[in-house]
């Protein structure tokens, strides 16, 4: 395993996807507007590779032996415009556009448009070929564009475990609107494993609820596509470290190479197969 491997991997699914797109233009030219955020965590050899695109996050709780507590580390870097290091980025890559973010309604946009700075898909701001009728017009840009304005290559961060490091929260930035690295990093610590993934959710629109001013119950009451106003998508993977097999891993070589087990879940012997150790 290596962040090549991994650069590879989100390559050929963005490939794969403009595949999609070039194959499906002439009969659903909107899907040129669709894209998505990718966080990606592989553990192998007591090494955990995160790699992101777009604004969701991965946060590993750690445990402090001398005080008992657990922190939270923040994994990944995020690629949203509100970044005033992404907003630079963008303008060293376009020097010749002063418009390449926008500020919109109090929000900075890539061209007005989109948030983050990468992404799987949103090929309509990739190829100039698709930022045209009969795409909607609200996609369209004023003026054809000679270079890719969003990319689709990840930032990758590699990290050794240690046997106090307890778990990974992965999650899209509808939680990290609402509650902080450490208050979900202490919701996860202190309750049981089973339904971590969950109750960080629940907490997380009770608070968007909080914040409109309405019960929780209503807040569920309201179409799943009304909702998008009141929140913004809320998904979330919390993986569980074990800590025998990390530091087994991390200080025996061509050790065991998985360091995760799944939670109320009984695999057969062999189910999951070990990645191979860089010789």
């Amino acid at each position: 395993m290596s962040a090549e491997v991994i650069r590879k991997a989100f390559q050929a699914t963005e490939d794969g996807f403009l595949s999609v797109v070039s194959r499906q233009w002439p009969m659903k030219p909107q899907i040129a507007a669709v894209g998505s955020c990718c966080l990606v965590g592989i553990i192998c050899g007591g090494i955990l590779y995160i790699a992101n695109l777009g604004d969701s996050r991965a946060v590993l709780g750690r445990l402090v032996k001398a005080t008992g507590e657990v922190l939270a580390i923040q994994l990944s870097a995020e690629h949203n415009a509100c970044f005033e290091s992404v907003r630079q980025e963008l303008h060293s890559m376009h020097p010749d556009d002063p418009h390449i973010v926008v500020l919109k309604h109090n929000v900075w946009r890539v061209k007005g448009l989109i948030q983050i700075s990468r992404s799987i898909g949103d090929v309509y701001l990739k190829r100039a070929e698709f930022n045209r009728e009969p795409l909607y017009q609200k996609f369209r840009l004023r003026e054809p564009f000679k270079r890719p304005i969003l990319s689709a290559d990840p930032s990758i961060s590699v990290h050794q475990l240690l046997p106090h490091d307890q778990f990974v929260i992965f999650a899209s930035d509808g939680l990290w609107e609402h509650l902080t690295n450490q208050e979900a990093v202490d919701l996860v610590q202190n309750n049981p494993r089973n339904g971590s993934a969950r109750r960080l959710v629940k907490t997380a629109l009770q608070e968007a609820a909080k914040k409109r001013e309405m019960r929780y119950s209503d807040l569920k009451k309201i179409d799943r596509g009304v909702r998008r106003h009141f929140h913004d998508d809320i998904t979330v993977v919390v993986v569980f470290l074990d800590s025998h097999l990390v530091s087994r891993a991390s200080s025996v070589r061509g050790g065991p190479n998985i360091s995760v087990k799944g939670g109320g879940i009984t695999l057969p012997t062999n189910t999951l197969a070990p990645c191979t150790t860089p010789t």
